[in-house]
C-alpha cells in the first residue's frame, strides 16, 4: 500500500525536521520510526537527515512526498514609502 511522506518538525525541537508518514490523507502524520513495518534504520552519518533511508525505500515503492506546510502568513504592517 502506497502512502504519503512529509518532512515535518520534530516535536519540541529547534526546527529540525524528520520524516513523517501516513497511509491515508485523512489520517494524522506519524514519525517514521513509529511505523516499524515501513521504516528502515537510518544511515550512520553524524548529523544526517532522520528518515532519509526510509524516504528512499518508500519513494521507490511508490509513496508520494507531500510538501512541508509553511507557517501561515501573518498580517504585518508594511512600512509606507517616505
Amino acid at each position: 500500500m502506497a502512502g504519503q511522506m512529509c518532512w515535518l518538525p520534530r516535536s519540541a525541537s529547534n526546527g529540525t525536521t524528520i520524516l513523517h508518514l501516513r497511509l491515508e490523507a485523512n489520517k494524522p502524520w506519524v514519525p517514521y520510526y513509529l511505523m516499524a513495518h515501513y521504516s528502515v534504520p537510518d544511515y550512520p552519518i553524524p548529523g544526517g537527515s532522520k528518515g532519509w533511508a526510509t524516504y528512499q525505500k518508500l519513494f521507490k515503492a511508490g509513496w508520494k512526498l507531500e510538501p512541508t506546510p509553511q507557517p501561515a502568513f501573518q498580517d504585518q504592517q508594511i512600512p509606507k514609502a517616505a
